[in-house]
C-alpha cells in the first residue's frame, strides 16, 4: 500500500511539474513584438448564427455586418443550419429561410464563400459518431447542404476525444461523397502546448483536455480548412491566455499540412464560466498571440488566417480589437488590409 501511494504521489508531482513548466512556457511566449508581415492577407472566417436562416435576421442586419466582413478580410462564413438530430439527420424545418439568406448574402458579398455549419454534442445520449448509420445520415445531411447551393460544409462536433477514429471515418466518408469542388472544413479543439501532454493528462482526467499535434495532423489531412477553437482555455490572466494562443499557433502551424488552410479562433462573446475568464480571453490578446505565433515561422505562411466567434455575440469593442489588431494593424486611410478594406 505504501509503495502504491508513493507511486501515485510521484505521478501527481510529475504532472504538476509538467503543468508548471507548460504555464511558464506559454507566458514567456507573449513577450516581444510581432513581425510587420504577420497580419491578415484577407483569408479569414466568421461563424454566423442560426438567426440568418430561421427568419429572424435579414437585410437590415446584413447591412450592419457587411462593412465588418469587408474590412475584416473575411473570405469564408459558417452559417449555423442545425443542430443535427441525435440520429444524424438535419431537419429542414431548422433552416426555413436558407434559400433567401443565400440570395441576399451573395448579392451583397458575392466573393465570400458560404458553408453550412453542421454539428451537435458528441456525448452519451447525444450524437454517436461511432454508429455507422449515424455517420451515413450526417454525410447525407451535408451533401444536402451542397445540393441546396452552399459552397461547403463546416463540421463542429464537441467534445471529440484525442485520437478518436470515428471522426476520421466521418471525414473520409464526407470527402468521398461531396463534390470535388465543395469546401470541407472543421472546427477543432485546442492542441497540447507541449509534446506528450495530451497523453499524460489523458491518463489522469476523464476527458481529454487537448488533442495531440499528431491527431490534429491526421484530421487536417482530410480537410480543406481547419479552425482551431483557441478559446475556453481556462487561462486566468490575459498574459497566460495570450501566451497560450502563441503556442497554439506554433503547434498548429507545425501540425497542419501547408496545403490545408489553417485558421486560429478569435473569441468575441461574453461567456463567463469555469473554462473561460472573459477578462483574460480577449480578442486583443488572441490576435496579438496569433501574430506572435505566426512571426515565429520567419515568413508568412500561405493559407493562414483567423476565425471570429461569433457574429451574433461580438461587441463593437471586440470588432475594433480584431480589425485594429489583425486585419489592419497600424494602417491609415487607404492602407487598410483585407477584402475591399
Amino acid at each position: 500500500m505504501k509503495w502504491f501511494l508513493q507511486r501515485v504521489l510521484a505521478a501527481i508531482a510529475a504532472v504538476l511539474a509538467v503543468a508548471l513548466g507548460a504555464a511558464l512556457l506559454v507566458r514567456v511566449q507573449y513577450n516581444g513584438e510581432p513581425a510587420s508581415w504577420a497580419v491578415s492577407d484577407g483569408s479569414n472566417a466568421l461563424w454566423m448564427g442560426h438567426a440568418w436562416v430561421d427568419g429572424r435576421y435579414g437585410q437590415k442586419e446584413l447591412s450592419r455586418l457587411k462593412p465588418r466582413i469587408v474590412k475584416g478580410g473575411i473570405s469564408d462564413v459558417y452559417v449555423h443550419v442545425g443542430p443535427l438530430e441525435t440520429d444524424g439527420r438535419l431537419d429542414p424545418a431548422k433552416h426555413p429561410e436558407l434559400d433567401g439568406f443565400l440570395r441576399m448574402f451573395r448579392e451583397e458579398l458575392p466573393d465570400v464563400r458560404v458553408s453550412a455549419w453542421v454539428g451537435q454534442r458528441v456525448e452519451e445520449g447525444d450524437l454517436d459518431l461511432g454508429d455507422e448509420a449515424v455517420r451515413e445520415r450526417v454525410v447525407e445531411a451535408s451533401a444536402g447542404m451542397i445540393d441546396a447551393g452552399l459552397d461547403g460544409v463546416h463540421y463542429n462536433f464537441e467534445p471529440v476525444p484525442n485520437n478518436d477514429p470515428d471522426l476520421i471515418e466521418l471525414l473520409e466518408l464526407t470527402r468521398d461523397r461531396l463534390p470535388e469542388d465543395a469546401l470541407l472544413s472543421s472546427a477543432v479543439p485546442t492542441v497540447e502546448p507541449l509534446g506528450g501532454l495530451a497523453f499524460t493528462l489523458g491518463l489522469l482526467t476523464p476527458k481529454d483536455p487537448f488533442w495531440s499535434g499528431g491527431y490534429l495532423e491526421r484530421v487536417a489531412e482530410h480537410l480543406d480548412q481547419v479552425a482551431v477553437m483557441s478559446y475556453d482555455t481556462g487561462m486566468p490572466t490575459e498574459g497566460l491566455y495570450g501566451g497560450f494562443v502563441v503556442r497554439q499557433t506554433q503547434v498548429a502551424l507545425d501540425a497542419v499540412p501547408e496545403d490545408v488552410q489553417l485558421l486560429m479562433g478569435v473569441p468575441a462573446y461574453p461567456d463567463d464560466h469555469v473554462a473561460r475568464n472573459p477578462e483574460a480571453e480577449t480578442a486583443a490578446a488572441a490576435v496579438r498571440g496569433i501574430r506572435l505565433g505566426l512571426s515565429d515561422g520567419r515568413e508568412r505562411r500561405e493559407r493562414f488566417g483567423t476565425a471570429v466567434y461569433a457574429d451574433f455575440s461580438a461587441t463593437d469593442r471586440q470588432w475594433r480589437a480584431y480589425l485594429d489588431g489583425w486585419a489592419r494593424p497600424g494602417a491609415g486611410p487607404g492602407q487598410q488590409q483585407g477584402r475591399g478594406g
